[in-house]
């Protein structure tokens, strides 16, 4: 109606221009009357994100850890009696075996007490028997004397036995078989027992067994319900580029060191040739495997740096969910959180999502 009134009232030379500015203005007459827009008649969809599984895995990884080659025995040789060295048969690098000679001292003192203490025990014998066969006719001698002299026989015969023992440390052999590390003594010199403690004592020799090594391996605190036991464990060297050796974990200490809150666990290593010694710094290559499964997810689905998070998508909407940082295994990080197995999270969060906001999942090749 409005439109055949407008062009009652129009001059009729006006044309087809002046029906088309009629026609526009009856079409946007509301905005311009009220100065608003009309609201819109369709709603924006919801927008598409990427999505992953949560995936229950068992862990199974391999940790690169400093570790130490140690001797499997060490000794420092200590003279136990005082003399001068007679002749020594080792240096420093000679292999050894168990009972070997390595050091002879001579000490004219003590075989000369030696000699002393057999005559008077071989006295003290005689004086002892005759008096025994006295003993024999009733009154000819007590009972008290005897008994005095049978305890000086005794006694003799003990002091000799000491005496003989202490002779026998002048020979001086390897209690095991090895390698000799270190010498400080030299034919001619005077040793005798260390004065000072064992610590700061200079020894005369030094012996080590590197035939048979152990592998010390500082395991971190968080891998120390991890360790399995009797695995074969590599590492490498630096003096052997690109060549692994092998050992095999034996020994777990069960008490962390308080100042690096690592726990010291050993694996024996064998060599037949002495390419290995002990003090040698390496790289083991320590394996690590959980007895129960838990959660991963890829690691670029994590964000919030030190306030770790993912976004799960549940029924179409956004939600964060804080999460707390494992192993990592390959490209998968291992989580703790209020998190399943099947759960889809964005593979990478964003910062234009809200927490409650409806999104749509695509899921995308991610966590196995």
């Amino acid at each position: 109606m409005k439109f055949k009134s407008l062009l009652r009232v129009l001059p009729h030379k006006t044309g087809r221009f002046a029906t088309t500015l009629v026609f526009i203005l009856l079409l946007d007459g509301p905005t311009l009357a009220s100065g608003q827009k009309q609201p819109a008649s369709v709603k924006t969809a919801a927008p598409f994100v990427d999505v992953v599984r949560v995936v229950s895995k068992q862990l199974s990884e391999t940790e690169r850890l400093p570790a130490e080659l140690t001797p499997w025995q060490v000794v420092a040789i200590y003279p136990k009696v005082q003399g001068f060295v007679e002749h020594i048969d080792v240096d420093r690098g000679s292999i050894v075996r168990e009972g070997q000679i390595l050091v002879q001292i001579s000490a004219p003192e003590l075989l000369a007490q030696t000699a002393q203490a057999q005559a008077t025990m071989v006295g003290d014998q005689a004086t002892y028997r005759r008096l025994l066969k006295a003993s024999h006719t009733p009154g000819s001698v007590s009972a008290n004397e005897l008994e005095l002299a049978e305890q000086a026989y005794r006694s003799d015969q003990e002091r000799v036995r000491s005496l003989k023992t202490l002779a026998g440390y002048l020979t001086i052999r390897a209690p095991f078989s090895g390698i000799i590390t270190e010498r400080n003594i030299h034919p001619g010199a005077l040793v005798g027992p260390p004065s000072e403690p064992l610590a700061a004592a200079v020894p005369m020799l030094r012996l080590e067994q590197i035939d048979h090594l152990r592998l010390v391996v500082p395991v971190p605190q968080a891998d120390a319900d991890l360790i399995p036991e009797g695995r074969t464990v590599k590492f490498t060297t630096s003096a052997f580029p690109g060549r692994y050796f092998a050992g095999t974990i034996s020994r777990v200490s069960h008490a962390l060191d308080r100042a690096t809150r690592t726990m010291p666990v050993e694996a024996d290593v064998y060599q037949k040739q002495y390419l290995l010694d002990p003090g040698m710094f390496v790289e083991a290559l320590w394996p690590v495997e959980s007895a129960t499964p838990s959660l991963f997810v890829p690691g670029s689905a994590i964000g919030g740096g030190a306030n770790p998070f993912v976004e799960r998508v549940s029924n179409g909407q956004v939600q964060r969910v804080s999460v707390t940082r494992g192993k990592t295994m390959g490209d998968l990080v291992q989580i703790f959180g209020q998190l399943f197995a099947g759960d889809l999270v964005m593979a990478e969060p964003s910062a234009n999502l809200a927490d409650g906001e409806r999104v749509r999942a695509r899921i995308i090749a991610g966590a196995r």
